[in-house]
């Protein structure tokens, strides 16, 4: 949608596919990690911890993959606190990578793809979503930063 400014400009109103858009982003995204949550919700977490201590890390750190796979999607899903829920899934991607992938940065798949393509878009969806807020179709707990 467009309307014309005082001035003359046209100004871009969001529409409802704005919040569609934004809507099926989020919970896409959080949606998808949450079968990562599960898997460490039913399997366990020892191999975060093992790589935690190899990385010289304190292993009750990764108790936080609990809040960066299950509670922080599934807040995003519910659109409640949805920024500050996707900068920590973005952390846990970060850390994610840093551990679990730090030596395939810089490596092609046996088909030309990113060896962590599948990790930036993880990481790249959360920081879309905190800069985008939750949009019209959420439960929302804040209000701007806060969304």
């Amino acid at each position: 949608m467009t309307d014309t400014a005082p001035d003359g400009f046209t100004v871009s109103k969001p529409g409802i596919g704005d919040d569609a858009g934004k809507l099926i982003l989020r919970v896409t995204l959080a949606g998808l990690m949450l079968f990562h949550g599960y898997s460490k919700v039913t399997g366990g977490i020892g191999g975060i911890e093992s790589m935690l201590d190899q990385a010289g890390l304190p292993s009750v750190f990764a108790w936080g993959v609990y809040v960066g796979e299950v509670i922080a999607p599934l807040f995003m899903i519910a659109g409640v606190l949805t920024r500050i829920s996707a900068l920590i899934f973005a952390f846990n991607m970060v850390v994610a990578i840093l551990l679990g992938h730090a030596g395939e940065m810089f490596t092609l798949g046996e088909h030309g793809e990113w060896a962590i393509e599948l990790q930036m878009l993880y990481l790249m969806g959360a920081v879309a979503v905190a800069l985008l807020g939750p949009g019209r179709y959420a439960l929302r707990a804040g209000r701007g930063i806060l969304a």
